[in-house]
């Protein structure tokens, strides 16, 4: 018996891995989170495996399903949204599982920021724009460790992606401008890949007030940074003719 945790991508029910989808097909239980992960991915489930929301279940409920699972040998497809590893709410999941011995494996799925860049049609790295990419939140209810404040991401220039903080844009503006400027590019992703997909874009100046004219308040990520509208960059060294690495050679002349 074992517990397959699975990332089940950002929307597209196409964007879930092979293994993924295997595992819902197979598991005689499918527990998934009904608030985010598509139907379309969840009717993959055979017709006698029992499928349960956990979208208005507690922790506890959650691992009790899980260990009555394991008590009948019956493997688990615990399908969460995007992957699991980032924002996925697992890690407690996880530790409970470890206090009872209940084997479990992590499925990795399309994140909903790679997804979103994906839609915006942009590589988030570009050589000598910026070669970082910061993947935060912005201080809500949860809040944030003392040395990871939003001062000493953005005083580096790095692409920032931002999840679960589109309610606090308005602050985010704010703290970013004094690093970025006031047009820097934003682009805003709502529900990246669903047929309600919303894509806004603008700058550090615009951007807080076409979010509440599109009435996004949830399920959005946002993106900061030069790469999203840089035209005049150097070219990637990798296929460069006069460069050489492992597989190839440099061309003279």
């Amino acid at each position: 018996m074992k517990v397959y945790i699975i990332g089940a991508g950002p929307g597209d029910p196409e964007l879930i891995t092979i293994k993924g989808a295997r595992l819902v097909e197979t598991c005689p239980i499918v527990l998934y989170t009904g608030s985010l992960v598509p139907t379309r991915v969840i009717e993959r489930a055979n017709k006698e495996a029992l499928v349960l929301d956990s979208s208005k279940m507690t922790l506890e409920e959650i691992i009790s399903i899980m260990k009555d699972a394991y008590e009948k040998d019956q493997n688990v497809a615990r399908v969460h949204t995007g992957d699991p590893s980032i924002f996925g709410s697992t890690a407690e999941q996880m530790r409970k599982l470890d206090e009872l011995g209940i084997p479990y494996e992590i499925v990795p799925g399309v994140s909903s920021f790679t997804a979103a860049a994906a839609m915006l049609g942009k590589e988030l790295t570009l050589p000598e724009v910026s070669q970082s990419v910061v993947i935060t939140r912005a201080e809500g209810r949860t809040p944030m460790p003392e040395k990871e404040r939003l001062s000493s991401f953005a005083s580096t220039g790095a692409t920032l992606v931002f999840f679960l903080s589109v309610l606090h844009i308005r602050k985010l503006v704010e703290e970013l401008t004094p690093y970025y400027g006031e047009d820097c590019p934003v682009a805003v992703v709502q529900r990246a890949t669903w047929p309600e997909q919303k894509i806004i874009t603008g700058t550090l100046e615009d951007i807080a007030q076409k979010v509440k004219e599109e009435k996004i308040t949830s399920t959005a990520i946002i993106f900061v940074g030069k790469v999203l509208d840089c035209h005049d960059f150097a070219d990637s060294r990798l296929y460069a003719s006069d460069f050489s690495h492992k597989f190839r050679k440099a061309k003279k002349g």
